[in-house]
Formats: structure tokens, C-alpha cells, sequence
């Protein structure tokens, strides 16, 4: 066999690499992908079985001079921008249910009442991450998580490797969603928050006519109590209210593959 005949193993190694950057940073800014407990090892190889027919489907070449130069630095940036753009935007939705989640928790006084969250590695109230969780296991009953690698793939037909980074449009995108999170979180904590509210309403009204009256005695066991039922019942609207923002932040994060 000739030296020709033998194919460029460094230049294909080089292309691999290259076409993981994508897939590996929205891995590691999307959720599931990006938890804590989740081995880099593993996003390493969905990262490299995502990348390797995205870049032979999309026909990537390396820069003429090379990775280690300013053309190919400024490969890896755009690459990088796209991946994280798109992680960013699923995890603000999954974002905006722990942030229902620490509303409710604050008004039911277990602001106090924090622990590790296990998918991002942070302290967390016991509410928002119970809002986390069902978000996390609506999004794998979605299979947003297959959604998330067709995005992928998707964003190397639209935003072909080497032709730069986000426009301003996506960018003011993620920016607009960013603000939309913030919404998402009330409504979410809505059906719960309010009443919540109003029951503390009543506890000072009650405080104001009993002055005699213990509230701390009476008002935080009958808040924590209000909390648990109408979390019993509220539970399938906000989880409604949950799939609705996470269906946002997979529309969102199409749109910002298509550059």
C-alpha cells in the first residue's frame, strides 16, 4: 500500500474534534445533558456520535491555516456561541420552573428549608426543586432530549461550521426569552402563590383583632398546611404551565439554530 492511499488520520482526528465543540458546549449549558451527576465522559461520546455525521453531512473542512491560528480561533468561537446559545435557551425554561418554585417556597415560609439539587449542583428550596424535577422528567417525557440533538444537527444546515457565530437577531432572541423567563416563573407559582398570599392576609387580619394571638404558633403551621394542599391541587396546572415554557424554550431554540 502507498503512503498515499492511506487517509489523513490527523486531519480527520482534527475534524472530529471539531465537530464535537457544537454538540459538547449545547450539552453542556442544556439540562439533563448538563447535570452535575451527568460523567464528562459520557457527553463526551454523545458529543462525538452527534458531531461526526453532522460534520459529514455538512461537508466541514478544516481552515487553510489550521486550527491553531486566528481563522481557526474564530472557528471555535462561532462553534461555541451556537452550542451554548441553543443549551442556554432550554435551560432558561427549566429555569423558570425553579424559579416558581422559590416564590412558593417564600411564601410558604420554606425559604429557610434549602438543599443540594442534584441536577445542578446548587442549594435549592425543597418547592423549586420539586418544580425542577417534574420539569426534568416533563422534558424527558417530551423527548426534548431527542428534540435537543435534531436541533443540533439541524443548526449545521443553517449555520454552516466557519461561517461565524449568532447574528444580533438570535442573540436579542435569547435576550427577550431571558425576560420571558421571569414571567413564565409567576405564572407558574400563580395558582399557588396567590392564595398563599391571602391566607397571610388573614393571618394579620386575624393578628390586628387577637393581639393576644400567638401567630407564629398559629399562622406558619396554617401557611405550611394551605401550602401542601393546594400544591396537591395545583400540581397539574403548573406542570401545564411548565410543558407550555418548555415547548417555548425547544421553539426557541429552533429558531436560534436557523440562525
Amino acid at each position: 500500500m502507498n503512503p498515499a492511499d492511506i487517509p489523513n488520520v490527523e486531519a480527520m482526528l482534527q475534524l472530529w474534534m471539531l465537530g464535537m465543540i457544537r454538540p459538547g458546549a449545547a450539552f453542556l449549558a442544556a439540562p439533563v445533558f448538563g447535570a452535575a451527576n451527568v460523567p464528562v465522559q459520557l457527553r463526551l461520546v454523545i458529543a462525538l456520535a452527534v458531531g461526526v455525521p453532522a460534520v459529514a453531512a455538512s461537508g466541514m473542512a478544516l481552515p487553510p491555516e489550521g486550527i491553531v491560528s486566528v481563522p481557526g480561533l474564530l472557528f471555535i468561537i462561532g462553534e461555541v456561541m451556537i452550542g451554548l446559545g441553543i443549551g442556554f435557551v432550554l435551560q432558561m425554561g427549566l429555569a423558570a420552573a425553579l424559579l416558581g418554585g422559590e416564590a412558593i417556597s417564600n411564601a410558604m415560609g420554606l425559604g429557610f428549608a434549602a438543599m443540594a439539587d442534584p441536577m445542578s449542583g446548587q442549594m435549592s428550596s425543597a418547592i423549586g426543586q420539586f418544580l425542577s424535577m417534574l420539569a426534568t422528567a416533563l422534558f424527558l417525557a417530551a423527548d426534548g432530549h431527542l428534540l435537543l440533538i435534531d436541533i443540533v444537527v439541524e443548526s449545521y444546515t443553517a449555520l454552516p461550521p466557519g461561517g461565524g457565530g449568532l447574528s444580533f437577531e438570535a442573540i436579542g432572541g435569547i435576550l427577550r426569552f431571558g425576560s420571558l423567563m421571569f414571567a413564565a416563573g409567576l405564572t407558574i407559582a400563580l395558582p399557588v402563590g396567590f392564595v398563599l398570599i391571602m391566607v397571610q392576609i388573614i393571618m394579620g387580619v386575624i393578628g390586628r383583632s387577637a393581639p393576644a394571638l400567638n401567630l407564629f404558633a398559629v399562622g406558619i403551621p396554617a401557611t405550611l398546611l394551605a401550602g401542601v394542599i393546594l400544591l396537591a391541587i395545583g400540581t397539574p396546572v403548573m406542570a401545564e404551565a411548565i410543558a407550555r415554557i418548555l415547548s417555548d424554550a425547544l421553539e426557541a431554540a429552533r429558531r436560534i439554530s436557523g440562525g
